[in-house]
């Protein structure tokens, strides 16, 4: 009987470090929700084409069932639990996206939701005021399998105001 070696990693996960020992083929997925019991990243269809699993990699959206945790070493990564704002309390304030999916219902079943919620976090970023449309590419390589896309673009939309809106400190 062989055993497979393990590597000591050390994931820098939502401003917290977690030093793990994994297989060398470990998903980052798998070693974000069983070795360091992060389990808001959802894995959907493990061939990176639901992006349930997205997190962000250096603020980059990544889809974490295509990359081993040993590739991920010295990378700040941002799971769906880290994007809850600081606001001096234990539980922290919504998000900007978390807030708008909560006003406007951009979830169903709540499986896609925290690859919805990283995605679009990023892509508020780069495109701080967007249009419907590029509401809609902006979750494009999202799959919401109870269709609830209508909500999830207005969430997007939403997301944006609420952005504004705490920049300006009107929220």
């Amino acid at each position: 009987m062989t055993t497979e070696q393990l590597h000591d990693v050390r994931l820098h996960v939502n401003g917290s470090v977690h030093e793990v020992q994994v297989p060398a083929r470990r998903l980052l997925s798998d070693a974000l929700r069983h070795d360091c019991g992060l389990t808001g990243t959802h894995v959907g269809c493990e061939h990176g084409v639901c992006g349930a699993c997205t997190v962000l990699v250096d603020g980059t959206p990544m889809r974490s069932c295509l990359m081993l945790a040993v590739s991920a070493v010295d990378a700040e990564i941002t799971t769906v639990e880290g994007l809850t704002e600081d606001d001096g309390t234990a539980q922290g304030r919504l998000s900007p996206v978390q807030q708008a999916f909560s006003d406007c219902h951009g979830l169903q079943c709540g499986f896609c939701t925290p690859g919805f919620l990283t995605t679009i976090t990023a892509g508020l970023r780069e495109t701080p005021d967007p249009t419907e449309d590029e509401a809609r590419e902006m979750i494009a390589g999202n799959l919401c399998r109870c269709t609830g896309y209508q909500n999830i673009v207005k969430s997007v939309l939403r997301a944006s105001e609420i952005v504004a809106e705490r920049e300006r400190g009107e929220a």
